[in-house]
């Protein structure tokens, strides 16, 4: 195993406050709203102490990994109720962006190229419908839903940038002066002491790839608290230490993900589309993909895809499919002659109620999408994880107030209690199974999601999930009756020598066009990490991603973790085992839930360690 960055006897500098917090997304947006609130009185003197500076209110610091608050994420459609309880008078002009949904659709869309990977049930579907055309409103391969279910619509709901809602939260938060956020400081992890959590440490500076010290070294300050709140997301490295170190409650997983691969477009000046304008898409470029179409006020829209872990492909990618799904007529009507602003991908813990991890414990809370807070059935979490952040924040202030300490007890019955009497905990019981049919196929998948809905989780489609690596079927498997084994072989090897990407030969092989790149928005995926927001890592931190086991990489047959890489900052390597450029990751996590092999010492993890570091992607909008 390589890599153990072992600094335990290194000296470090050590700080305490009363809470220390990890990451800044949604989540801890609610929780710090709500804290903020109740820290003080209205005539400015504390409303409760703080116990590390007696007479002024507690000291609260929140550590964000990515360089701005507003980095890394991107559009969404939300109902928006958590979000409004905070803020009744929500003016929506004063968030860039930002608009009250007034149209939503949704539209299964056929497969134009013929490329597409569909079962005979679906080809069958796909020419009853053709057979039909002349009947439907758009001769565009594809057919609006004459109904939308009520578990789907967002009524009355927010369209946002959550970028640019992260900034305006976070200068409202700085702005009460009763809490600091810091942006560009990961955490490395999470500090034990006598078997609670006491708070955390920062990431080692001034070390090279490997985390060894070089010259200018600044060991990570230990961050000592009495409550550590952990809100880093679902490849944040805190949670994740703690889920292994803790287990996860019994006949919980985490083994549905999706990347989620998108743009932010101008529209072209003759479109008519109105701000609010809401559209989600299903069927391709493969009918395990769905896609979103959210037009924002300005003429911009963010549209994208999500690549599911029930799609099993050995190669599956998210760059090119988005850009096929793009050029899909139903889309590109809207589309032609736009012009890129900015891109990015995200990882997406799509596991929900059946993914959360321990709550609380002695000295820590968990809160947002790493807490399992996302519905996936209405495919809705920011909403969620705003919502576990008031409640969260409630039970504290409570605690505070009566001078309770932050046991395990204490806080499962002042946050964990709270959040399993709200809505966020009934509606996410609703949609516990909605998505088991999907481990047997699209149609039964979809067929579950709507009995879910429809009973209210009453009834469900059965289906047995599995971790990914026992999923996955080889490459020779997958493509069987397609591409012979020895066409394979010959493919492989040639992309090899070349350094080549293998899903772009498959996908050519199989009949996929040419993406006819157009320099405007049509760009390659390289260019488009240049245009759209940049990304960039500051010297001085080790690498991020580890490949823990190389005799693994070596043996293995699918490299899954360079065909998935939304930055192309996995590649080839010499010896078999893939090289990382830290230069070139948008932190979306794809490859810890992506890798083709299990973890020797446990199933349901895999054998890449995607630890804490800096930098990413550099667009308030994506």
């Amino acid at each position: 195993m390589a890599d153990t960055r072992e600094t335990e006897t290194i000296d470090r500098q050590a700080m305490d406050v009363d809470i220390v917090c990890v990451g800044f997304g949604p989540a801890m947006g609610g929780f710090l709203t709500t804290l903020t609130r109740g820290l003080t009185n209205p005539d400015g003197t504390p409303a409760v102490e703080s116990r590390v500076i007696p007479g002024l209110p507690p000291q609260v610091l929140c550590y964000e990994r990515a360089d701005d608050i507003g980095f890394g994420v991107s559009g969404v459609v939300t109902r928006g109720r958590g979000i409004r309880q905070s803020f009744p008078d929500l003016d929506l002009s004063q968030i860039p962006l930002a608009a009250p949904v007034v149209h939503e659709t949704v539209a299964y869309l056929l497969d134009p190229v013929g490329a597409s990977r569909r079962s005979p049930l679906l080809r069958l579907a796909d020419r009853c419908i053709r057979a039909f055309r002349r009947l439907l409103p758009y001769g565009h391969e594809a057919i609006e839903l004459p109904y939308v279910p009520p578990f789907l619509r967002k009524d009355g709901g927010l369209l946002l940038s959550i970028g640019q809602f992260n900034q305006w939260i976070g200068s409202q938060v700085m702005g009460t002066g009763a809490v600091q956020i810091w942006p560009g400081m990961p955490v490395a992890k999470p500090l034990w002491e006598n078997g609670r959590v006491g708070g955390v440490r920062l990431t080692d500076q001034g070390t090279d790839l490997q985390g060894r010290p070089e010259s200018g070294f600044l060991p990570g300050m230990d961050i000592r608290a009495a409550l550590t709140v952990i809100g880093d997301g679902p490849v944040g490295p805190v949670g994740r230490q703690l889920d292994e170190r803790l287990g996860l409650p019994q006949g919980h997983h985490r083994r549905e993900w999706a990347v989620g691969a998108k743009v932010v477009v101008d529209l072209p000046e003759h479109s008519a589309l109105e701000p609010g304008t809401v559209l989600h898409t299903f069927g391709y470029p493969e009918p395990e993909i769905f896609g979103f179409f959210y037009v924002h006020p300005g003429r911009i829209a963010s549209a994208g895809i999500f690549v599911p872990s029930w799609f099993d492909s050995p190669v599956r990618t998210s760059y090119r499919y988005l850009q096929h799904w793009m050029l899909h007529p139903y889309l590109w009507r809207h589309l032609s002659g736009g012009r890129l602003r900015s891109w990015g991908a995200k990882t997406l813990q799509e596991s929900g109620k059946r993914g959360e991890p321990h709550l609380a414990g002695d000295g820590f809370i968990r809160i947002g999408e790493g807490s399992g807070s996302t519905n996936v059935l209405t495919g809705s979490g920011v909403d969620e994880a705003w919502m576990t952040g008031v409640l969260a924040a409630e039970g504290v202030l409570e605690l505070l107030r009566v001078g309770q300490p932050f046991t395990r007890q204490n806080l499962e019955r002042a946050y964990v209690a709270r959040r399993r009497g709200s809505w966020v905990e009934a509606e996410g019981r609703v949609a516990e199974k909605a998505r088991d049919g999907f481990t047997r196929g699209v149609v039964s998948g979809l067929m579950g999601m709507a009995l879910a809905g429809l009973t209210r989780g009453r009834v469900a489609m059965p289906g047995k999930s599995l971790p990914p690596a026992q999923r996955l079927p080889t490459i020779e498997e997958y493509y069987a009756g397609r591409i012979a084994p020895e066409e394979i072989a010959r493919i492989r090897e040639d992309c090899r020598a070349r350094g080549l990407s293998l899903h772009n030969a498959l996908m050519d092989r199989c009949g996929w066009p040419a993406v006819p790149h157009d320099g405007q928005l049509l760009v390659s995926h390289q260019d488009a990490l240049l245009m759209g927001g940049k990304v960039q890592a500051p010297p001085g931190y080790a690498n991020h991603v580890v490949f823990l086991y190389p005799n693994l990489c070596e043996t293995c047959g699918t490299k899954l973790c360079i065909e998935m890489c939304s930055g192309q900052a996995i590649a080839a390597g010499d010896t078999g085992v893939p090289t990382f450029d830290r230069d070139k990751c948008v932190h979306c996590g794809a490859c810890l839930w992506n890798c083709a092999a299990s973890h020797p010492d446990d199933p349901e993890r895999t054998a890449i360690e995607f630890q804490a570091g800096t930098g990413g992607l550099h667009s308030a909008e994506n």
